[in-house]
């Protein structure tokens, strides 16, 4: 050990220094300065956290809300949404690691958010926080900004964890960096096909009489592609389909955009003709110049 820190430092470590003793006077000044003791007033220790902290999201992506080594207390909040249609409830799983997907990472606490009134999927808007207070005690909620609703869980020991299987965890995150990324972005693939075939279909469905048949048809081809490919597990051919639906809908949505402004343009013009009928010869002549004047002289007065 002390080479090691001899290695990194570049000099050599004082070892005059009882490191049992360290940690017990670092513990007690803590407490004093917990409890407001006098002549303490301007110590601050800092404290940080040795692992990450975050949530399980869609497809068993490690989302985390807080990042290994910040300085506690802290607090942090993101807004998540549902996966499904008419989704009633959310599972929060809190997780503590530093790997990409969740079931890599140690699950450290779970509740359910009940209560979601019906709704498409990705409407609804649930606000997860994470706060750690002062004593290292993680505070967790998830909250639906719709309805109020709130459910919370306190987690007293959120590391629980001796420093060598902490290191361990680091370790291991290193070690399986490449693997987690393919598995990560295998995820985030899977993930955005799915939300786009979903987009896509509802795309059709509401403006089933706006589409033109044949872009109607190519998209709905697609989509069937897409879905085939989300059956299996080769991510480059859902890569494929995805980027094939988008331009498909793109191509679509550009035709209906355009024909929707070409109708508008097509009322104005009409509206235009209406209002350029000539006047009968018993019609007062500049009637329009006549108002206009009137309205001006009436403000000067």
């Amino acid at each position: 050990m002390v080479d090691t820190a001899k290695a990194l430092l570049g000099k050599q470590p004082n070892q005059g220094v009882n490191p049992d003793e360290v940690v017990a006077i670092g513990a007690a000044i803590q407490g004093g300065v917990l409890r407001g003791e006098e002549g303490l007033d301007d110590v601050l220790l800092l404290d940080v956290t040795p692992l990450s902290l975050g949530i399980e999201t869609e497809g068993g992506i490690s989302t985390p809300l807080i990042e290994r080594n910040s300085t506690i207390p802290t607090k942090k909040s993101q807004i998540f949404s549902t996966a499904a249609d008419n989704q009633p409830g959310v599972d929060v799983k809190v997780l503590q690691g530093e790997r990409r997907m969740a079931n890599a990472n140690k699950l450290i606490g779970n509740f359910r958010l009940d209560g979601i009134p019906p709704a498409a999927r990705g409407m609804p808007q649930i606000e997860v926080t994470f706060d750690i207070d002062a004593n290292g005690i993680l505070h967790v909620s998830a909250k639906d900004k719709g309805t109020g609703k709130e459910q919370k869980i306190t987690i007293t020991h959120s590391s629980g964890l001796s420093e060598d299987e902490i290191e361990q965890m680091k370790k291991d995150a290193e070690e399986h960096a490449e693997d987690d990324k393919k598995q990560f972005e295998a995820a985030e693939s899977r993930n955005l096909g799915e939300n786009l075939v979903y987009a896509a279909e509802k795309l059709v469905k509401e403006n089933d009489e706006k589409l033109p048949e044949e872009k109607k048809a190519t998209v709905e081809t697609e989509v069937e592609a897409l879905k085939e490919a989300l059956k299996g597990d080769d991510v480059e051919k859902i890569k494929e389909q995805t980027e094939k639906l988008q331009a498909a809908l793109q191509e679509a949505s550009a035709d209906m955009y355009k024909a929707a402004t070409e109708e508008a343009q097509q009322g104005q013009a009409t509206a235009g003709d209406g209002g350029e009928d000539q006047p009968s010869e018993d019609a007062p002549k500049d009637e329009g110049p006549v108002v206009d004047a009137e309205v001006v002289d009436e403000e000067k007065k």
